[in-house]
C-alpha cells in the first residue's frame, strides 16, 4: 500500500469536505466553531494536510447539516472511481 497524501483518491476526500462545508454555507471558522475545533484544522484537513478518520467525517456531515451515510456512499464511489 503506497502513501495516500498525493494520491487521486485523496484528492477526492478534500474536495468533497469542501463541497459538504460549502454546500451548508459555512465559512472554515464557522465549521470549527460547530465542531469545537480551531478553525486552522478545518483549512489543514481541506488543503489535504491531515487525515481525516471516520468518526471525524461522522462529525463533520453532522455540523455540515449532511446524510454522513449519504455523503460516506457517494465519497465511497468517488475514491472507487478514482
Amino acid at each position: 500500500m503506497n502513501k495516500t497524501i498525493y494520491s487521486r483518491q485523496s484528492e477526492c476526500v478534500r474536495k468533497s469536505l469542501l463541497t459538504l462545508r460549502t454546500k451548508a454555507g459555512l465559512t472554515q471558522r464557522q465549521l470549527a466553531g460547530k465542531l469545537d475545533r480551531e478553525r486552522s484544522l478545518v483549512g489543514r484537513l481541506e488543503l489535504g494536510e491531515r487525515r481525516l478518520d471516520m468518526v471525524e467525517f461522522f462529525w463533520l456531515c453532522r455540523a455540515c447539516g449532511a446524510d454522513p451515510v449519504k455523503e460516506a456512499g457517494t465519497l465511497m464511489r468517488q475514491l472507487q472511481a478514482a
